[in-house]
């Protein structure tokens, strides 16, 4: 078995080759590439290391009953923990493991950032800054593994906060408005889903004393054993929570910086925010909903409707768009959205909907390499003509065939077409929905024509830059006459990830099933007893019902209505969406920015003038001033009683010697002012040096005056 320390080198090692690669690149560019492709490497070949020495290790423990039932990968994957305390760290310490799923998801990380690292070099040629770049590509890297290895939500939350600032960079690389813009978004939504979700944690602390999930999935269990409940404390935590991963994962309503900050940030940070981070989010709805809420049929259905919205919006998003990667952008907002339909179907039907769990666990690793695969293709495109528009790019591709292919692997996994990789998790999930009595029938409908709009803004894009012609027809010889438009580097990044995608969907009782049973024990469902015939008619029927959802689609909708002809009468792709139908620009900025400062601000001053009205009330009732039986105007007892001594002499003289001339004054006054001068006069004269040195010689002379009687005596 492999020691528990390599499970932190998976984490803390591209922190520190972050350091390295941003030293190494103030001295040379070159070698800073070469240290990053180093880092990135050598943490794959790490984790696969890791992740087949655990695996192996495990296997004399399962002997022979596995050989016999013929699933030995799942009983590997049921015994494949091994576990990593770091104490006192933030307090409650951090915790790592490694069972099958994250075994996995650190394949899954660590395979992307290798490939996105290779093409880096050619993306960036032109571009400022590169060095911070790929320092916070290795921090994120490093903070992604440790949301996947981390045991308990403390642990999630901490590397989930650190890989929401360091990514917060790879948006606002560029420094233009729009990217600064964007990033403030990405940043701002981050923060405060990252606060609400720290609320949600400490209340599930305060709850039931443990947050790791293992324990939190028994806590509960033990509790609906004995007839108990979750109570309001709980249920607002888990809320609470489920909104933190939400606003990563780009869920329906807190997904407003998804379509906004992939098109404004550079391509390979695009592949990895859309294929990976999101799917932090998705980790951690997983742990919420399947460990809190495992027997809790009203969340499921909460999560479906999540789900639906989120799946729909985005594909009617992504039907609208003209700009390359805004369009894949809301593809992932309408693919999280078929994720979590997945993941709703399980929690609905009280965790035993084994089809509808493997399904949801193979759909996010699918769609993590098919978004690095059109991602990094759709960064070629840009780094060669620096246009993201379809009208611009239009007929790019034709005449570029490794480009053509993996793009075109790209949009038949992405729309489910059979013998490709995404047609195994849609048609699982398709599967699930149909095992659950009391998920409506309508949620079926949505999900078949989801996944048809998919096939429809697929084709819009792979028609328009790989069959198409460019209107300007000195621009498509321009295209067509780049030859040499991407390095060994970059090609071998996107062959090389494109290949995943028929090898898991042409053999997915080989590929895909062994992921899946590898996976499928952090969803706590029972062993699936039977194969599934994935190519069988019963199955491959709802993937043909979409696949015609979409064709229609894309001849109505796409090539009618969402296209228009220019001045010289060519067919041009509109852009119909509203300006002003902007989430965030209707909703979050006026509430956030105007509406909550405003509320703030008048109840503070409110607030303000209710207690100077206090105050004042008090000091005109109960602490009001009133008058001293003998309060002096002025002066002090001594010039008072001085003044009534002179008053009265000056009486008796005014009777008798000053009779004819009286004396008009009254010393009360005179004896006060002239008491107070004083007062300050011997205040001057006690802060001056001249009478300290006088006292300090007065002082001198009485001391020697005392020694020489002493000694005399």
């Amino acid at each position: 078995m492999i020691s528990n320390v390599w499970i932190a080198v998976l984490v803390f090692y591209p922190m520190v080759g972050a350091l390295i690669s941003y030293l190494v690149g103030k001295k040379s560019k070159t070698a800073r590439n070469m240290v990053a492709n180093f880092i990135t490497i050598s943490e794959f070949a790490l984790t696969v290391y890791v992740v087949i020495s655990q695996y192996a290790s495990v296997i004399p423990m399962v002997g022979e009953e596995v050989i016999s039932s013929g699933r030995g990968a799942l009983a590997v994957g049921t015994y494949m923990n091994a576990e990593l305390t770091i104490p006192e760290v933030c307090g409650l310490g951090i915790h790592f493991v490694l069972d099958g799923f994250r075994s996995v998801y650190a394949l899954v990380v660590a395979f992307m950032w290798m490939m996105v690292t290779l093409l880096c070099p050619e993306y960036f040629r032109k571009y400022r800054n590169r060095n911070r770049f790929y320092a916070f590509l290795l921090m994120t890297l490093g903070a992604t593994m440790g949301v996947f290895l981390s045991a308990d939500f403390y642990t999630t939350f901490i590397f989930f906060e650190i890989m929401s600032f360091t990514s917060y960079v790879w948006v606002a690389h560029e420094e233009k408005k729009e990217a600064m813009r964007a990033a403030e978004t990405y940043l701002g939504i981050s923060v405060i889903g990252g606060m609400v979700m720290l609320m949600g944690i400490f209340m599930l602390w305060n709850s039931l004393g443990t947050l790791t999930f293992s324990e939190i999935g028994i806590a509960v269990k033990v509790l609906q054993g004995y007839g108990g409940r979750l109570t309001g404390e709980m249920i607002a935590a888990g809320i609470c929570i489920l909104f933190g991963f939400a606003v990563k994962a780009g869920a329906f309503p807190v997904h407003i910086w998804l379509p906004k900050a992939h098109p404004v940030a550079p391509a390979p940070a695009s592949a990895l925010l859309s294929g990976v981070l999101t799917k932090t989010g998705i980790f951690g709805i997983i742990a919420v909903t399947l460990q809190l809420f495992q027997n809790t049929e009203w969340f499921g259905y909460m999560l479906m409707v999540i789900a639906v919205l989120t799946m729909l919006i985005g594909a009617l998003l992504a039907l609208f768009s003209i700009d390359l990667k805004r369009v894949l952008a809301c593809s992932s907002l309408s693919q999280i959205g078929f994720i979590l339909t997945g993941l709703a179907t399980v929690a609905i039907s009280g965790g035993e909907n084994i089809l509808a769990a493997r399904g949801t666990f193979i759909y996010m690793v699918n769609h993590s390499l098919l978004k690095l695969v059109l991602f990094m293709a759709a960064g070629v495109i840009y780094m060669n003509t620096h246009k993201l528009n379809l009208n611009e790019i239009r007929g790019f591709g034709r005449k570029k065939p490794l480009l053509h292919i993996a793009f075109l692997l790209g949009v038949l996994g992405i729309s489910g077409i059979p013998f490709f990789n995404g047609y195994v998790g849609k048609t699982l999930i398709h599967e699930g929905i149909l095992e659950v009595s009391n998920i409506p029938g309508y949620v079926e409908v949505l999900f078949l024509l989801a996944g048809g709009c998919t096939l429809a803004y697929m084709l819009k894009l792979y028609i328009c830059i790989f069959i198409e012609k460019n209107n300007n027809a000195e621009k498509q010889a321009e295209f067509d006459g780049k030859k040499k438009y991407m390095n060994f580097g970059s090609g071998f990044a996107i062959m090389g990830s494109a290949a995943m995608i028929p090898f898991i969907g042409v053999v997915p009782n080989i590929i895909a099933d062994k992921i899946m049973d590898l996976g499928q024990s952090f969803f706590g469902v029972g062993i699936l007893d039977h194969g599934v015939h994935y190519f069988a008619f019963h199955n491959m029927k709802g993937s043909l019902v979409s696949i015609a959802i979409g064709a229609i689609l894309y001849y109505a909708l796409v090539r009618v209505c969402l296209t228009e002809k220019d001045k010289e009468g060519q067919l041009v792709y509109a852009d119909y969406w509203p300006k002003w139908m902007d989430l965030e620009n209707m909703i979050y900025r006026p509430v956030f920015i105007r509406f909550i400062p405003f509320i703030c601000g008048v109840i503070c001053r409110v607030l303000d003038s209710l207690v100077d009205f206090f105050v004042v009330l008090l000091r005109k009732t109960v602490y009001r001033d009133s008058a001293l039986p003998h309060e002096l105007t002025e002066g002090n007892p001594i010039t008072h009683v001085a003044a009534l001594i002179a008053d009265k002499v000056i009486w008796v003289l005014n009777k008798t010697f000053f009779k004819k001339k009286p004396i008009r004054k009254s010393f009360e006054h005179i004896f006060a002012v002239r008491w107070e001068e004083q007062a300050e006069n011997n205040q001057i004269i006690g802060r001056s040096l001249s009478y300290g040195l006088i006292l300090f010689c007065l002082g001198l002379v009485l001391t020697i005056i005392y020694l020489m009687w002493v000694i005399l005596k």
